[in-house]
């Protein structure tokens, strides 16, 4: 049984304290074969988008933004079931089955623009399906103080597998003679292992709160509800913070991009690139998280978002191979490790128990809408003016944005945390 009260919160603290419980272990597990199957696909959209299907700049961001942002909406359908009724796994469980359906899609498109765009929708519509019921589990599953290391060895697990993903895709490439068919089928094959592995693994519902107040005769508005953690002031904060440096941050993928044509290295090494800042992640999540639990989660946070302007910076200021192939992915893979768990560590504590999937998943779909605009503005800035011109905007977006969410984020984060008043009503 998760946790969802006071008492039951204290009773795990003193079992499971300076270890993580079984179900963040099962949850880990699950995304890491998951995430082999994802990582098999993304690792080889933008050669099989760019150079095979011979799509322009403005094209893949498009797409790209597409299958980071199309998730808007559902995420904020699928927290709020999941919320109701402590159906967190099954909710979890849908949207990892149709992110494994999707890859057939993939398979069947052909080569179709209107094809891959659906499938790529399908993918995302799982991805924010699962997310924020999946994070409200590990958050469920730990004391609040524990909350950063809890985040950090579920990324960390989650991160081996985004390691294995990008090696099974280029083993397949170099295998089939660059039969991307091949691709598809196995990451289908993979990602239905990771739905066995939920339902027979994951513990299948949440405890519920033992007292709540009787609820009104006439409720508010759906939308209301969906809206209501914005009502209180630090989570309103963390969410504003969290939308402006995700309209700053430029896909993974240009990244890459990027890196391939100013380095001029074979096509066929680039499945690899995803490695270098897999394993910076993978070796310091676990101690960003640790580091939040200590000190506040708002340091790393906003230090990983310097780390990543240091990156962008790097690809605009130097032509070293070495230097440049090494720097970014390093400090690519420190923003992940202080960024991506740490945020809904930092946000968990101001969310009442009742209402952490809803308010995870708002957090989340902020960030997609505005990773969106951010793909689709690169990609045309690309196209328009040049690769260079397009790099230097966004630095000057991301560091414009790092500066207010210095001002915005709640100090000093308190790593117990507690719900707002205002929150705790249902």
């Amino acid at each position: 049984m998760y946790l969802a009260t006071t008492d039951a919160a204290a009773t795990v603290t003193k079992v499971t304290r300076g270890r993580v419980g079984g179900p963040v272990l099962a949850l880990g597990a699950v995304s890491l074969v998951t995430d082999i199957s994802s990582e098999m696909v993304t690792a080889v959209l933008p050669l099989y988008f760019v150079l095979q299907l011979g799509l322009s700049p403005l094209q893949f961001g498009f797409l790209d933004g597409l299958y980071n942002g199309v998730t808007a909406l559902v995420r904020l359908l699928g927290g709020h079931v999941a919320d109701r009724g402590g159906r967190h796994k099954l909710v979890a469980g849908t949207g990892y089955a149709l992110s494994a359906l999707s890859r057939l899609g993939l398979l069947l498109a052909g080569g179709g623009t209107v094809g891959i765009g659906a499938s790529l929708a399908a993918d995302r519509i799982g991805k924010g399906v699962r997310t924020a019921p999946r994070d409200a589990l590990i958050s469920l599953s730990a004391p609040p103080d524990m909350l950063g290391r809890a985040f950090g060895v579920h990324r960390a697990m989650d991160t081996t597998g985004a390691l294995l993903g990008p090696l099974a895709a280029f083993a397949l490439l170099w295998a089939t003679a660059d039969a991307y068919d091949a691709v598809f089928v196995v990451s289908f094959c993979t990602g239905l292992l990771g739905v066995l592995l939920l339902v027979a693994f994951v513990p299948g519902r949440t405890a519920q709160p033992t007292a709540r107040p009787p609820a009104p005769a006439v409720g508010p508005r759906p939308r209301a509800r969906l809206l209501t953690p914005l009502r209180d002031p630090a989570f309103r904060r963390i969410f504003v913070s969290a939308a402006l440096l995700g309209a700053a941050t430029i896909g993974d993928s240009f990244l890459y991009l990027l890196l391939q044509r100013r380095l001029a290295f074979a096509v066929s090494w680039f499945p690899l690139l995803p490695l270098g800042a897999a394993a910076v992640y993978l070796l310091l999540a676990v101690p960003a998280g640790r580091l939040g639990d200590r000190i506040g989660r708002r340091v790393p946070f906003l230090c990983g978002h310097a780390a990543l302007l240091g990156g962008y910076g790097l690809l605009a200021a130097t032509d070293v191979g070495p230097v440049l192939l090494v720097g970014v992915l390093l400090l690519l893979g420190v923003f992940y490790a202080a960024t991506d768990g740490v945020l809904m560590a930092l946000a968990g504590p101001v969310l009442p128990s009742a209402r952490r999937a809803s308010g995870m998943a708002l957090l989340q779909t902020g960030q997609a809408l505005c990773r969106l605009l951010a793909a689709a503005g690169f990609g045309a800035a690309w196209t328009l003016w040049g690769a260079r011109p397009a790099l230097l905007l966004a630095i000057a977006a991301l560091a414009a944005a790092l500066a207010a969410a210095v001002a915005l984020l709640p100090r000093p984060d308190e790593p117990a945390g507690r719900p707002a008043r205002g929150l705790s009503r249902p």
